[in-house]
């Protein structure tokens, strides 16, 4: 099997990254890996989508030139382009995917859209060659949380997601209430840890149904008790850890439910919200005996160019293309989801 490079991009919300992927004999290596975040966002407490657009813009051809240079390539050595079409902000990711569109057209390479979650599915790959479905992913972000059975690449069964806020986006909603920055998942999970276990007994909801999430009802109760709270500087390390092992606990309940019912013998966690320690480590200790438990480390979990370019390899390998009519969206299903939920339109790729 002959070598290739992929060009990976990345343009989903906040960070602009590139990344040169080299697959050989069906190996991949990660070439270099750049990822760009946009500081910008901590004054508001969150992302502002025309700023993010504004700064992809203006980085785009930088952080790729930087990918390139690094991994010792030039643009004629490229086999193929991938980039986040969606899930994500429609302006952010419209930059990538028409710098991605052009370079394919100019240099007549084949050009790969790809599910930002499908990415996150392969980013283990890269650290861990020998990860292979099936297994159990917990996927896990400030946009997205959901447990899926991967019974294989690119054959994906949705088994729960949240009804409501996305369990990133609980940790940073959070992280406002106690006064951190935004982003503030690590923040908390640092906070937790100087607070007591037992002083503040918050929800954990739906932890005995089946397999979907919501966290609405845990960050009101934590509004409720940062409202209540006399000293809430005194309060903030006991509020944070009470939030935390409420999330923790439930994240892994579902997560050790689903591999008891699918009978997997392998879990893995993608996305932002698996950098969390604490989380990684309760799964392990959870699954001890029964499932191993496969985490990327943290430049591999947050939003990244290299995830990106590991899926739309596997899927030029299979001879899959993308069209250059293909446009981003805000929500669409996995390519290849059985049963799946989720609007909008998928992914479309046709082999030759």
């Amino acid at each position: 099997m002959a070598s290739r490079n992929i060009l990976g991009i990345e343009t989903s919300c906040d960070e602009t990254s590139a990344a040169i992927l080299r697959i050989d004999e069906g190996q991949p290596a990660l070439r270099s890996l750049v990822i760009l975040s946009q500081d910008i966002h901590r004054v508001f407490g969150g992302v502002v989508p025309e700023l993010a657009s504004r700064e992809h813009l203006r980085t785009i051809g930088p952080v790729v030139e930087r990918a390139l240079a690094e991994a010792g390539i030039g643009l004629s050595q490229l086999d193929g382009i991938a980039v986040t079409a969606g899930p994500g902000l429609i302006g952010a990711l419209l930059v990538g995917l028409m710098y991605a569109k052009g370079l394919a057209f100019g240099l007549e390479k084949p050009l790969l859209g790809v599910h930002h979650l499908e990415g996150h599915l392969f980013a283990p790959v890269l650290e861990d060659p020998t990860l292979e479905p099936p297994f159990v992913a917990l996927l896990v972000s400030g946009g997205h949380t959901q447990l899926l059975d991967v019974e294989g690449w690119g054959r994906y069964r949705l088994l729960g997601e949240t009804q409501d806020d996305a369990a990133g986006e609980a940790f940073d909603k959070v992280g406002t209430l106690l006064g951190l920055d935004y982003p503030a998942g690590a923040a908390v999970e640092k906070l937790a840890r100087e607070g007591k276990p037992d002083r503040y007994d918050f929800p954990r909801p739906m932890i005995r149904e089946g397999y979907a999430f919501s966290f609405s009802g845990l960050k009101t109760a934590v509004l409720r008790a940062v409202r209540a709270s006399p000293d809430l500087e005194a309060d903030r390390g006991d509020l944070a850890r009470g939030f935390h092992d409420a999330i923790v606990e439930v994240l892994v309940e579902k997560t050790a439910r689903a591999v008891a019912d699918t009978g997997r013998t392998t879990a893995m966690i993608g996305g932002g919200v698996a950098c969390n320690r604490t989380l990684a480590a309760a799964l392990t200790e959870r699954l001890r005996g029964t499932a191993r438990v496969v985490v990327a480390s943290p430049r591999l979990n947050t939003d990244n160019a290299a995830m990106i370019a590991a899926a739309g390899a596997w899927r030029l390998e299979r001879g899959e293309r993308s069209d250059l009519s293909l446009e981003p969206f805000d929500s669409a299903p996995l390519p290849g989801l059985i049963h799946g939920l989720g609007r909008g339109r998928p992914i479309t790729l046709t082999s030759p």
